[in-house]
């Protein structure tokens, strides 16, 4: 499903909310998704359309993945053999100018923020042979450079770090606007490379690609920026509202410079809102495999979410088939070394619906005794979004184990 078709689904379920006044993309327009709480289409946004909040819940992921909420995470440890295919045409081409970022509704969402941010842009690199593809924020320095927050040691800090020993530019293109379960894809943590691979099992047919004049090879968006992210070039990046609603630090980023810009007739932006559920949803649900499947090496998992009260990202609920008694925390434990940004976990029995907080509560409140079912882990690696992460990275982590006591009939619930 592509980006336009997605959104105009969404319209049609009656899940979009459409805005034809003039708005203004510092500050206001970002204001009105963040009070909106659902996909929002923005049709003048400095003459522009812009959407947001496109991925802003369970449900339209689902939608996007093409299956119920509750199975994101079977679609998504089931998608295999991926593949795909390179064009020589696109759509994406039919606007081909040089690059004036000035050009499009680029937002300043917080007051404080260091300057108007990209935040949906999927930036695409390669470098002998190897390439890349994952999101990440961008910062506007001028009509033709941004600043990019690249996060050691992932993918595209480490091919950035391999061209820069070389003394060499590393080949971009950022594409903004392209269809939901790619820009998902694109935020997994699959191996290098296999992105793209992995868009295309999800969607269940080989994914289109076409080649920029740099020869990096692209899915069709409604923007691409073409560039090179330099050797040397360093600026200063932030201040920036990360997931938890807080400014992250200022740091000394890679300078992108920018050669070319092509987009299709009357483009839709794609913005995503920081800190809001979009944002949140795309860094976290990718974790939640990594975590079934570590899970899954010690005892019988049945699902896996990262609660939206723990930013999609810092708190976990593991619903497992007990085993043994050891169960619950070679769960915790396991979950921990699969997300080391995790701070807080709570195991539970499969008759806890995980994706209800009440349900989660009560099963801490009647099958947890602290002496036995709390494990607390000091001084360990921790999440540098974590406010109250120590400023040499630890933390202390917590696990929880609201698991019932094997064949212990009290614990049973009643249920007519």
């Amino acid at each position: 499903m592509s980006f336009r078709a997605f959104i105009k689904r969404l319209a049609e379920a009656g899940k979009l909310m459409e805005i034809h006044e003039p708005v203004s993309p510092k500050l206001e327009a970002p204001a009105m998704a963040k009070k909106a709480g659902q996909s929002i289409l923005f049709h003048a946004v400095n003459g522009s359309k812009v959407v947001m909040n496109l991925l802003n819940s369970r449900d339209t992921l689902a939608m996007a993945l093409d299956t119920p909420p509750q199975d994101i995470i079977n679609k998504l440890i089931n998608a295999k053999d991926g593949s795909t295919v390179i064009v020589e045409d696109s759509p994406t081409k039919e606007v081909v100018s040089e690059p004036d970022l000035s050009k499009l509704p680029i937002m300043t969402h917080f007051d404080k923020d260091g300057a108007p941010y990209i935040t949906a842009g999927v930036v695409i690199s390669e470098f002998e042979g190897i390439m890349n593809a994952s999101v990440h924020r961008l910062m506007m320095l001028s009509k033709t450079e941004l600043v990019a927050r690249l996060v050691a040691p992932r993918h595209t800090y480490l091919l950035h770090k391999k061209a820069s020993e070389q003394g060499k530019p590393l080949p971009i293109a950022i594409a903004i606007g392209i269809d939901p379960i790619t820009l998902f894809a694109a935020c997994t943590r699959v191996p290098m490379g296999e992105e793209f691979n992995y868009a295309s099992a999800l969607k269940g047919a080989p994914l289109e690609l076409f080649k920029c004049e740099n020869g990096v090879a692209v899915p069709d968006a409604e923007i691409v920026l073409e560039g090179y992210i330099h050797p040397t070039k360093r600026a200063k990046e932030g201040p920036f509202v990360d997931i938890t609603g807080t400014y992250d630090l200022v740091r000394e980023e890679p300078v992108i410079e920018l050669t070319r810009m092509m987009c299709k007739e009357d483009p839709i932006y794609h913005g995503i809102l920081p800190a809001g559920n979009e944002h949140r949803l795309l860094m976290g649900v990718p974790y939640e495999p990594m975590i079934y499947k570590a899970v899954g090496s010690v005892t019988k998992v049945k699902n896996v979410v990262l609660t939206e009260g723990g930013c999609c990202y810092l708190h976990a609920v593991v619903q497992i088939e007990k085993q043994t008694e050891r169960d619950g925390k070679n769960a915790m434990m396991m979950a921990f070394a699969a997300h080391t940004s995790l701070k807080h976990v709570v195991i539970v029995d499969d008759d806890i619906d995980i994706f209800d907080p009440r349900e989660v509560e009560y099963a801490i409140a009647t099958r947890v005794r602290g002496d036995r079912d709390i494990l607390i882990l000091p001084h360990v690696r921790g999440s540098s979004l974590d406010p109250c992460c120590m400023p040499d990275g630890t933390s202390t982590k917590v696990g929880i184990d609201a698991t019932k006591a094997l064949g212990d009939e009290r614990f049973e619930r009643v249920t007519k």
